[in-house]
């Protein structure tokens, strides 16, 4: 009784929606209303295999999440051990901060990366105030524009599991190795990230699973060649269409999701 609330949400907003994503899939294409005529030919899934295009969205998503996820690790190691040596007064502080843009709209911070890359926006208007550039950078609508607010908009799932990994280490294994002669960056590789790495995998697929379907901030700082899966997503549904191919595109990228997912899981429950 207890685990029925549970399994009846997962039955009506997962399972549910996958049921019928599937049955959308081996749909045939329609010019009514719906856009489907529900058959079993599997003609949702044709497209996939006969054109590129659609696995180069895919693997196109797939390289953005990867390199989201190893770039918030970068930064999210030192934000990490930053906090969870923090005097405990300064470590709430600093916890607030870290998780103070999640309090502010999705699309505002995505708008704030605008302005700030645009070739109108503070940054060119710095560059150009101090006489460093005549014309502005063109920074906006590049992959650098699209990796920056991702890892802005990804980096504490990163932060997060690293912290708590951290403030469960024993310092004094740290101070052991110091004493010996190592140096801090040998400390680090020698005994701090052999000792956080489950963490360090858990958060690099906190990062990497959610980037893989990311569709605003592509849509909106990318360039235009970048036809992530979660874009052309929106154009099979909204401009083409096309549910049975957007359908079958969507349970491609799941089942391609439930590895690292599963990976997931496994490292959580160690």
């Amino acid at each position: 009784m207890l685990l029925a609330p549970a399994w009846a949400w997962l039955l009506l907003f997962v399972a549910g929606p996958a049921a019928i994503l599937g049955a959308i899939a081996l749909a045939d294409p329609d010019a009514g209303l719906p856009p489907f005529r529900l058959a079993l030919s599997g003609a949702g899934f044709a497209p996939l295999v006969e054109d590129t295009y659609y696995l180069d969205a895919l693997v196109t998503a797939l390289r953005v999440a990867a390199v989201t996820a190893a770039l918030c690790l970068l930064v999210a190691y030192p934000m990490a051990m930053g906090i969870a040596r923090a005097a405990p007064g300064r470590r709430v502080l600093l916890l607030a901060a870290l998780m103070l843009p999640f309090w502010t709209g999705f699309l505002l911070r995505v708008g704030a990366w605008i302005g700030l890359l645009r070739d109108e926006g503070w940054i060119n208007g710095l560059l150009r105030g101090a006489g460093l550039i005549e014309a502005p950078l063109p920074m906006l609508y590049t992959e650098g524009a699209m990796l920056a607010g991702m890892v802005h908009a990804y980096l504490p799932f990163a932060v997060l599991p690293l912290f708590a990994a951290l403030l469960r280490l024993d310092p004094t294994l740290e101070e052991a190795a110091a004493d010996l002669g190592a140096r801090p960056a040998t400390v680090f590789v020698t005994v701090t990230l052999p000792a956080t790495l489950p963490a360090a995998l858990a958060a690099f697929l906190l990062v990497f699973i959610p980037a893989a379907g990311e569709f605003v901030i592509p849509d909106l700082m990318g360039p235009p060649e970048a036809q992530m899966v979660g874009r052309v997503l929106w154009q099979e549904f909204f401009q083409n269409r096309d549910w049975p191919v957007a359908a079958a595109l969507a349970l491609s990228l799941l089942v391609l999701l439930i590895l690292p997912i599963r990976l997931f899981q496994r490292l959580e429950a160690r």
